[in-house]
């Protein structure tokens, strides 16, 4: 999709002078200048927000500045798995890395990351004119040390959201039918037993009617992390169990028995709901990580799931990869009572707010250079037909431009739930332990999910896996 080139009342004033004063060349000519020739390599997850910024941001930087990027795409896990060799090892591959909200802790800790905030009032000379740090929405404010100084530009932004098939939903037999077997109206779920029973009712609906459809999404594969993700990010913050239940001014208690919640008979509550609904998922359930649930959603296979919101632009508008364009609705996960009180008023949160930025590893090469490019992506400017090219937002003005006032129609109030409702969802916690306890844990989830340990036998053993890691990491004393 091509981008909206918005132009600027000064650019439009030096293009009518242009004949009347001097030639003289904008900041990103001037500034990259010197560096012409350099070429920046950076790597990230495919996405389509990261895909946008190989193929529309990176060649226009190039034509403004003469450094090269080149922007490698891969997995998840290779992504992470190669940017952080990199930097461990100092060889100063990359001069970007995507940086998931959830690590940036740990590379702090490490200290792999420049200042940006410093490294641009060090040296003025490399500041933009248009880059501006109070610009980002307050999702930058996870990639800031305690002094407030930036170490990543944000480039996605996103929450997990509750998605339905508008169709089916007002479908006038299925209300009925609905009606007839809860007594209640068919409407996107406010509670679990709302979800539980509106995914029970499509589940059978697709069986009786002889049609590929089941009553939920479930991102429950066995042997992935995405599945450990749903949970403690998604599912759990809905039944009152927040940062993973781990409570970090307890001495980091994860077990009930020490102060914790990771184990509490919410959480078990909330991985029985979970499992459930993954039991009356479509069979690719098993095997499903972000990507695959949205695919699900998008194939007209599920009524109602919670889906990444970096997927819900494509999945409502693109009829090249989705089959249920202007059939998507979108609301806020279903939650247990006083989980909402708990989100409005800073206590907890009702699901994920997920997303990225683009950091500049120490080890690079091409500081200077990458520094120029980091700005680049930051700008108000690029932003609009980033935001509906991928549902992403970082840049407060992004909101009111049209294209994606047209684009939040199109996506069932999407952007507006984003602007008005994401003070109710959160990153991870600040944990710079957030991979270690991560892989303690995950074996004893997966067995939980192949049934080869109960839902609150696992709880347990995972709480004790938890304070047995941050016991040896010295967290726990």
């Amino acid at each position: 999709m091509r981008r909206a080139i918005g132009l600027s009342l000064a650019a439009l004033v030096v293009g009518l002078m242009a004949s009347a004063a001097p030639a003289r060349a904008d900041f990103w000519s001037d500034a990259g200048a010197k560096y012409k020739g350099v070429t920046l390599h950076g790597v990230t997850e495919s996405t389509p927000p990261s895909n946008y910024i190989k193929d529309v941001l990176a060649p226009e930087f190039e034509k403004k500045t003469g450094i090269k990027v080149e922007i490698e795409t891969t997995s998840w896990d290779q992504m992470y798995d190669k940017a952080i060799k990199d930097m461990e090892a100092k060889t100063g591959i990359y001069d970007m890395v995507y940086i998931e909200q959830d690590i940036i802790y740990a590379y702090l800790a490490r200290n792999f990351l420049v200042d940006v905030t410093k490294s641009l009032k060090d040296d003025a000379s490399l500041k933009a004119p248009d880059f501006d740090e109070s610009h980002f929405t307050t999702f930058a404010n996870y990639f800031k040390n305690k002094d407030g100084d930036l170490f990543g530009v944000p480039m996605e932004a996103f929450i997990k959201v509750y998605l339905y098939r508008k169709d089916l939903f007002d479908d006038a037999a299925a209300k009925e039918a609905f009606k007839k077997e809860t007594g209640k109206d068919l409407a996107p779920a406010k509670t679990h037993e709302d979800y539980t029973q509106i995914a029970e009712f499509f589940t059978k609906w697709g069986k009786d009617h002889g049609g590929d459809l089941w009553g939920t999404t479930a991102q429950a594969h066995t042997g992935h992390p995405a599945s450990w993700y749903e949970f403690f990010e998604s599912v759990a913050p809905t039944f009152g169990v927040y940062n993973w239940g781990i409570d970090a001014n307890n001495n980091y208690a994860a077990s009930v028995a020490n102060g914790g919640q990771m184990n509490s008979d919410k959480a078990k509550a909330a991985l029985k709901y979970w499992l459930h609904l993954r039991d009356i998922a479509p069979p690719e359930s098993a095997s499903s990580t972000w990507t695959e649930v949205a695919t699900t959603f998008a194939a007209g296979r599920a009524a109602q799931g919670l889906v990444y919101g970096e997927n819900a632009a494509w999945i409502a508008s693109d009829p090249s990869k989705s089959k249920v364009v202007g059939k998507v609705g979108v609301a806020l996960p279903p939650v247990e009572p006083g989980v909402m009180e708990d989100a409005e008023n800073g206590k907890g949160y009702i699901g994920y707010y997920d997303g990225g930025a683009f950091g500049l590893p120490v080890t690079s090469k091409n500081k200077e250079a990458a520094l120029l490019f980091l700005q680049y992506i930051g700008q108000d400017s690029v932003q609009s037909g980033w935001a509906v090219a991928a549902p992403r937002i970082t840049n407060t003005a992004t909101y009111d431009d049209p294209g994606v006032k047209k684009m939040d129609q199109e996506l069932g109030g999407y952007y507006t739930m984003l602007k008005d409702d994401g003070k109710l969802f959160a990153g991870a916690p600040p944990y710079p332990f957030h991979a270690q306890v991560r892989e303690a844990t995950a074996p004893i989830f997966y067995q939980i999910l192949t049934g080869e340990v109960a839902p609150d036998e696992g709880l347990d053993k995972m709480a004790a896996a938890a304070e047995d890691e941050l016991t040896n990491l010295g967290y726990r004393q």
